[in-house]
């Protein structure tokens, strides 16, 4: 088990909403989706992106863009074209004054443009994040970011426009399936750039000390783990783990599993009706009371408000 493998775990795509936008130059795209986290790709032309808060970024045939938070965005040919086209939440198109009349005609399920034959073409799919775990995810990224297509592995690109278009038994789960594919992939090229300033949990994964370490706390977070046995189950002496675990993922040892046991018991807390007792010793508490200590010092809150404020 590794980070990545963890915190992509609850982060899934279950009914993901999805489009293609077929246009024609000059063209531009408001997009208010108000969606946690969207992925969308060029399968025909370039595009800019803007977006408040951040310079201009360039997206050309076959880059991968995610974008996190739902802050609203614009992309375009151009930084200087206005939108013709607002996409609302729940895959809405709405004309905006100027767009080409036919611009309002659907060119087909979960497709939207002009002329199927348009000089751009752009796919793109959002779905919700749920719990604490997978905003642990979706906090380690830019607002925006963009991966060319010379670093995505695969063909996983290549079948979307296709597959948006389709309407097959069981359509909805394969395009759900090919979003996950398509973000693990462009997540894993991205954290692999220089640019990225990966976590340090990314990080550490490569790393024979921090590496090893981190594997073992993520496959048995409740187990009661010490700096020595840790040190011990990886090879090196308590002073090299210490020093080398902090350097390279940023805090300690034992304050790393703290933070990932209340996580874990947070997301708990939020989708299982489960006692805070049972859920204590699942993520390694002697009992509710240890927990609840443990939480209120890590989020500022008990686990039982917290559990009332998700509901």
């Amino acid at each position: 088990m590794d980070v990545l493998d963890d915190l992509l775990t609850g982060t899934r795509a279950v009914d993901g909403v999805f489009n293609l936008g077929i246009l024609e130059t000059p063209w531009a795209l408001e997009i208010r989706e108000e969606a946690p986290l969207a992925l969308a790709t060029m399968v025909r032309g370039d595009a800019w992106i803007t977006r408040d808060g951040i310079e201009p970024l360039r997206m050309e045939r076959g880059d991968v863009a995610i974008f996190t938070g739902p802050a609203p965005y614009v992309v375009g040919d151009s930084v200087s074209t206005e939108p013709q086209l607002r996409i609302l939440p729940g895959n809405i198109c709405q004309p905006l004054p100027g767009a080409p009349i036919d611009y309002s005609e659907r060119l087909g399920l979960r497709t939207y443009g002009g002329r199927a034959e348009g000089s751009a073409m752009i796919a793109s799919g959002t779905y919700q994040v749920a719990g604490d775990v997978s905003r642990r995810l979706v906090n380690a990224l830019p607002s925006v970011l963009v991966v060319p297509a010379a670093d995505l592995a695969g063909p996983v690109m290549d079948m979307i426009a296709g597959e948006i278009r389709r309407e097959s038994p069981g359509q909805q789960s394969v395009l759900d399936r090919w979003l996950d594919l398509a973000l693990i992939v462009t997540l894993r090229a991205w954290f692999d750039r220089p640019e990225s300033q990966a976590p340090g949990w990314y990080q550490a994964q490569t790393d024979p000390v921090a590496g090893s370490a981190l594997r073992l706390l993520h496959e048995d977070p409740a187990y009661p783990w010490s700096v020595p046995e840790l040190a011990d189950r990886v090879g090196v002496s308590r002073a090299s783990l210490a020093r080398r675990f902090t350097a390279v993922v940023g805090e300690a040892p034992m304050s790393y599993l703290t933070t990932w046991r209340i996580t874990l018991a947070a997301d708990q807390l939020r989708s299982t009706q489960d006692t805070v007792e049972t859920i204590a010793r699942r993520v390694g508490y002697a009992n509710a009371f240890a927990l609840s200590v443990a939480f209120k010092r890590v989020r500022g809150t008990t686990p039982t408000a917290h559990r009332r404020q998700a509901a």
